[in-house]
């Protein structure tokens, strides 16, 4: 696990990423979305849209999700999570035939 502290807005807040995660997202919990940005299995991508860090990993009920967050510092290990939602599992790249 890595060690990383991740920041939640108040959960009374309706413009914070609590509200918007937890509460208007995905039916994702707070305990999910952390599994998986503290996960050293998780792969992370940079997003092709917003340019922002994408962790990709699992949940301990199986479900697959992303987590898109913000780095807020690297030396504490601080992330902002922005956005979480499930994804399908990551298929296999298949070779082309010649």
């Amino acid at each position: 696990m890595f060690e990383i502290i991740i920041i939640w807005d108040d959960e009374g807040h309706p413009e914070g990423n609590y509200w918007h995660v937890c509460v208007e997202g995905h039916g994702l919990t707070r305990e999910e979305v952390e599994e998986v940005l503290r996960d050293d299995e998780t792969e992370i991508e940079i997003s092709r849209t917003t340019g922002r860090p994408t962790a990709f990993g699992w949940t301990r009920s199986g479900e697959r999700i992303a987590v898109v967050f913000e780095e807020m510092s690297e030396n504490p290990r601080i992330v902002y999570p922005i956005s979480a939602y499930p994804v399908p599992p990551k298929r296999s790249k298949r070779r082309k035939h010649r």
